[in-house]
């Protein structure tokens, strides 16, 4: 309390000068360097309030404060747009993916900027860099052995020539038998639902039957990282500021085994996966999506690696 009635004693003209990072803004030796990403937005609709309360304001005052303390600061951020959800929207409104994705980018673009969202740079997942990184991360998950192949039942529309994303199948709930469940989730009793077990499923697309039929996948092999995960977990909890919370959906994982997590989609709207065999399928979109933090900063600058693999500073 000294110490702030004293600064404020001294007025404004005894503050340090505000911190004019370079541009584009790049780590810096000596000082703080702060990186602040917000929960990439799904580009398939308009931004509400609870949108900018849930994760960008917080973010941007929290960037806004860290300016404030001279740290030097970058905050990013961008739409989330690829995945089975752009394809149902360009569907319904007659477009293509791509022409989805501009159009919900630029409002997206425009609501953030009426609202003074201090981004250094607001992005997309769509770009050169994402497909770059992302297929990157996938060769080095291969080449050390951390992915398995295996055959999973699912349901093709013959009319469509097409294997069916869980979205694009709709039919009756095997638990409450409710008639417009789809192939993901009943909207009635919320019931988490196997697509393969809907009763009479129709193809959402063409609303024909489909088939179930046997296709390959690639997966995340995630019990091989059980023995390194578990340590690192104990240092991390001894030493970092986890939630009680976060520590309990932890312990719950590694208590119950991690499973194998399948990693490739047979949809066109996707980063391609690039391995024999598979080139006709796309990344999940949960594989996919987080890598847009990366890609994102890549496409603000091309020094990005500083940022993503540099934690000296």
């Amino acid at each position: 309390i000294t110490a702030a009635a004293d600064a404020w004693a001294r007025g404004a003209a005894a503050l340090p000068k505000p911190w004019q990072p370079q541009k584009p803004v790049l780590p810096v030796e000596g000082m703080r360097n702060v990186l602040i990403t917000s929960a990439l937005p799904y580009v398939n609709n308009v931004p509400h309030l609870g949108n900018i309360i849930g994760c960008v304001l917080s973010a941007d005052t929290f960037a806004r404060y860290c300016r404030l303390r001279n740290w030097n600061t970058l905050y990013v951020c961008g739409t989330d747009e690829y995945g089975t959800a752009t394809e149902t929207k360009a569907v319904e409104e007659g477009l293509t993916p791509q022409e989805i994705c501009n159009k919900y980018n630029a409002i997206h673009a425009d609501i953030y900027r009426w609202f003074d969202i201090s981004f250094d740079y607001f992005g997309r997942t769509t770009t050169p860099y994402q497909t770059t990184i992302a297929q990157d991360i996938f060769q080095r998950l291969l080449a050390r052995g951390f992915l398995l192949q295996d055959t999973v039942e699912q349901l093709r529309c013959e009319d469509c020539q097409r294997f069916l994303a869980d979205r694009f199948v709709e039919g009756t709930c095997p638990f409450c038998s409710y008639e417009e469940a789809r192939g993901d989730q009943c909207d009635k009793c919320g019931k988490l639902i196997n697509a393969v077990e809907l009763k009479n499923p129709l193809c959402k697309l063409c609303r024909g039957v489909p088939v179930v039929k046997p296709t390959q996948h690639l997966f995340l092999d995630l019990p091989k990282l059980e023995e390194r995960l578990e340590p690192w977990l104990e240092q991390s909890w001894a030493t970092g500021d986890w939630t009680a919370n976060a520590r309990y959906i932890t312990r719950s994982w590694i208590r119950d085994g991690l499973k194998p997590r399948c990693i490739t989609r047979d949809l066109k709207w996707g980063t391609p996966v690039p391995l024999d065999g598979f080139r006709d399928k796309v990344f999940y979109v949960w594989f996919d999506a987080p890598i847009g933090y990366l890609s994102i900063t890549a496409n603000y600058t091309d020094q990005w690696e500083r940022w993503w693999k540099n934690p000296q500073q």
